[in-house]
Formats: C-alpha cells, sequence, structure tokens
C-alpha cells in the first residue's frame, strides 16, 4: 500500500515485507493501535503480538484475527517476564523465520508537582516506561539476532529538555531517547536498526490518563496518531536512529538542544505551567 505524505508517494508494503511478526506493547489504543492498524493495511502478511493490559478494540475483523493478545501489566515485573515468554513462543510458531520488528511503546505519564503525587504510581512510571523496554528488549534480543529485525522505541518530545510539573515522565523518556541511540551504535554491525521516535502533543488518550480534561495543545500544534506511525515507518526505511514527526516539533527539539539547561528547563516551566490553569481535570469525577 502506497501513502502521501507531503507531496510524496512511499511505499509501505516494501517497506514491512521483510517483517514477519510485529511485537506491540500497549497497542490497545493511540500510537499502538495505529501501528497495528496501519501495518496491518499494508502488509497483509504481518501477524502481531500485542502486550498490554486490554486488547485493542475496534479493529476490523480481518485484522483482529492477526493479533495475539497477551494481557499483562508491563509495570509488574512477574507477569512482564510471563508475558515476554508468551510472546517469544508466539514468534517461535510461526512457520517462517522472517525479520522480527519490536514496537516499545507502552508508557504513561502524570501532571503535578512531584511532591504532591504518590511516590508508587512514579514509581509504576519507571518500570513501564523504562524497565518495561529494557526487559522486554533484553528477552527479545536473541530472537532479533538470530532471524534479523528492527527496533521501535516510543519516547517523545518531552525528551529533548528537563519538564517541570511532569518530572519523572520526562525524564523516562530522556532515558528512552539516548538508550536508544547507544543500543541503534551497539546494533548497526549486526544489521539491527534502533529508532528513537520522539512525538510531539499528540491527540491519544495519554493526556487524560495523566490528568488533563482534554487536549491540551491547540490543533494547529497536535499531531494524530497514524501520521506519527507513517513518519516512523519513513524512518524505518531509512534507518534512523532519530525520528521527530513534524517540522515544527523538529525545530522545537533543535531549540531544546541549543539552549542553556537551566533556560530551557525555566521555558518549559512556564509552558507546563500554563495547563495547570486552563486543562487540568478536577479533582473529582475524573474518568
Amino acid at each position: 500500500m502506497r501513502g502521501a505524505i507531503s507531496g510524496t508517494v512511499f511505499d509501505y508494503e516494501n517497506v514491512l515485507a521483510p517483517f514477519a511478526v510485529a511485537v506491540v506493547t500497549g497497542g490497545s489504543s493511540g500510537i499502538g493501535k495505529a501501528f497495528i492498524e496501519r501495518m496491518a493495511q499494508a502488509s497483509r502478511g504481518l501477524v502481531f503480538c500485542n502486550l498490554s493490559r486490554r486488547a485493542p478494540a475496534g479493529l476490523p475483523a480481518g485484522v483482529a484475527a492477526r493479533v495475539h493478545h497477551v494481557p499483562c501489566d508491563l509495570g509488574n515485573p512477574a507477569e512482564r517476564g510471563r508475558a515476554a515468554g508468551e510472546a517469544i513462543e508466539f514468534i517461535r510458531q510461526q512457520t517462517h523465520r522472517s525479520k522480527l520488528l519490536l514496537i516499545n511503546n507502552s508508557g504513561f505519564g502524570s501532571y503535578g508537582l512531584f511532591s504532591a503525587q504518590e511516590i508508587s504510581a512514579q514509581l509504576d512510571m519507571l518500570q513501564v516506561n523504562v524497565a518495561g523496554m529494557l526487559d522486554l528488549t533484553a528477552r527479545l534480543l536473541p530472537l532479533l539476532r538470530e532471524r534479523g529485525g528492527a527496533i521501535i522505541n516510543v519516547a517523545s518530545l518531552a525528551a529533548f529538555q528537563p519538564t517541570p510539573y511532569m518530572a519523572t515522565y520526562g525524564a523516562t523518556k530522556a532515558c528512552v531517547l539516548h538508550w536508544s541511540l547507544a543500543l541503534h551504535e551497539e546494533l548497526r554491525p549486526q544489521g539491527i536498526p534502533v529508532q528513537a521516535l520522539c512525538p510531539g502533543p499528540t491527540r491519544t488518550a495519554f493526556h487524560r490518563r495523566a490528568g488533563f480534561s482534554g487536549q491540551v495543545v491547540e490543533d494547529p500544534l497536535s499531531s494524530e496518531a497514524p501520521a506519527v506511525v507513517e513518519a516512523s515507518l519513513r524512518g524505518l526505511a531509512r534507518r534512523r536512529a532519530l525520528v521527530v514527526p513534524g517540522w515544527k516539533n523538529r525545530v522545537a527539539a533543535a531549540a531544546a538542544g541549543m539552549l542553556p539547561r537551566a533556560l530551557a528547563t525555566r521555558l518549559s516551566a512556564r509552558i507546563l505551567g500554563r495547563y495547570r490553569l486552563r486543562a487540568l481535570a478536577p479533582a473529582a469525577g475524573t474518568p
């Protein structure tokens, strides 16, 4: 299947042709679900193993039949190990030994002063956003070396500067970014590209879980999940280690890198601090 982006035609089917299995974390909604939907459209031979608490809902019957769902809490090390073992067994059951695509997408954030939040939730964020990615990658790496493949780790535009009021979330995504870039260099001689995907604000359920009542960034500055996925697949075709979808996000990432770290943090605090007044959900009655 071909898609037009910015006036160009891109062959997604050709990009995905070498892959037989895609392991996706957090594929029940948002960017993870968009990965499954877009890749299923482009490659009819690709099957999926989704690791998340809930199965993806609303998929076309033909796509849903190609998704093996492994229910698990990726923040729980024991459950994560069990789910990884089931994913490995599913991969080994496939008759052809084509390449494996691992998409570490699962993650969540929270908004507010660090001192006002439950430490248990902050530690769970580290488990899901960072430990889950490292753990699953380590467990699947022998198969990736055996069969060949690629890894996509979903970081965030928040990875490029400290993020007051989302301090732990920003720190976890900075870890995802730097770890992915380093792993890309380590695995490059073996032909296994690793991509750090750093989307900006994206219209998903992320903001509601983080504590906002709705979308916190104006529509012109927000992206749709399918557009993020398409940018990632274009980057995969070019073996790019870093993909920042959208030119405005690329400008913001570059600017954050040029500013003194303390100044970038101060500006980030001003921007994120505004959401406390106009975008936070009420304490009571928030789903």
